[in-house]
């Protein structure tokens, strides 16, 4: 028994499924009637089963065709879309992209690394920069892509997906409930530190900064030495941090949005393979992190 589907066949099954009408559809892709009939029974051999019901005066698709209808469009506009990839000139050019150092340190380099192996002759860029300070760079011209974290509620740009954000904390950080929250935190403007002071302050929870810098790196750091608690979206907790919820004392947190911003203009199509290479790879599954509570001062 033949395991494949022959893609010349499922093209003539796709034009008769059509026009329902088999003179109908040998003229549409230029063969005989006699040699699409043919074609037809070769399918229904290797499906084993009828796909459609001939009368003298009219074609029916049966059940069994109207099912291998839709998976016969999909693998033709498949095989369509890899012909046309593989059959294109290889493009090349300068792409410039900015994003937040979380972004530029967890989630691009794989990306990118990839991207740069399936189209060699584009040069990208890479610019490093809080969220708030990227959008102007694309404005005045210094960015073709940009990357942000954005509140859920935020306008703008093409969302790639939904972020969770957990409140993290050393294990051996001894947290009294009724004391100032320690935070280690990126600058003002973050979108993460202002849900997370929002937070807070919507509990009357005082807080105060006692570490802040734009790099991942460094908060991470300054939160494993028990230096504060801070927030991060959920691809960017490291091992050995845990997470700290309600059963903590500490507030629920909004997700924020990974969202895609392009320069105003016509972009090249080395920036428009970047971009729609980046949604792909991104998004939308977030690695979900595991909650793991942290024992408070007070309940020891």
């Amino acid at each position: 028994m033949q395991r494949d589907l022959d893609l010349d066949l499922l093209r003539t099954f796709v034009a008769v499924a059509h026009h329902r009408n088999f003179t109908r559809a040998a003229a549409g892709i230029g063969r005989t009637q006699s040699a699409v009939s043919m074609q037809i029974r070769r399918l229904e051999a290797i499906v084993g089963v009828a796909l459609f019901e001939r009368t003298r005066t009219a074609v029916t698709i049966t059940p069994a065709g109207e099912t291998l209808q839709g998976y016969a469009h999909r693998l033709l506009r498949l095989n369509d879309e890899a012909l046309a990839r593989l059959r294109e000139p290889e493009v090349n050019g300068l792409v410039r992209i900015g994003a937040p150092d979380d972004y530029a340190t967890c989630l691009l380099p794989p990306v990118l690394s990839a991207f740069s192996k399936a189209h060699p002759l584009i040069q990208v860029e890479v610019t490093c920069e809080g969220s708030q300070d990227l959008r102007p760079r694309l404005d005045d011209g210094r960015l073709d892509l940009a990357l942000v974290t954005q509140a859920p509620d935020a306008p703008g740009g093409q969302v790639i997906r939904r972020e969770p954000l957990h409140w993290v904390a050393a294990p051996d950080f001894v947290f009294d409930p009724a004391a100032v929250v320690p935070l280690a935190v990126a600058p003002q403007g973050c979108a993460c530190r202002a849900l997370a002071l929002a937070a807070l302050d919507a509990q009357d929870r005082p807080w105060r900064i006692a570490y802040t810098t734009r790099s991942l790196a460094l908060i991470q750091s300054a939160v494993t030495a028990g230096l504060g608690v801070s927030v991060l979206e959920a691809f960017s907790i490291p091992a050995g941090l845990v997470i700290l919820d309600g059963r903590d004392g500490f507030p629920p947190l909004p997700d924020v949005l990974i969202a895609l911003y392009r320069a105003s203009g016509r972009a090249s199509r080395a920036v428009d393979l970047a971009a729609d290479y980046i949604m792909r790879a991104l998004g939308p599954s977030p690695r979900p992190a595991e909650s793991r509570s942290l024992s408070v001062a007070s309940s020891r």
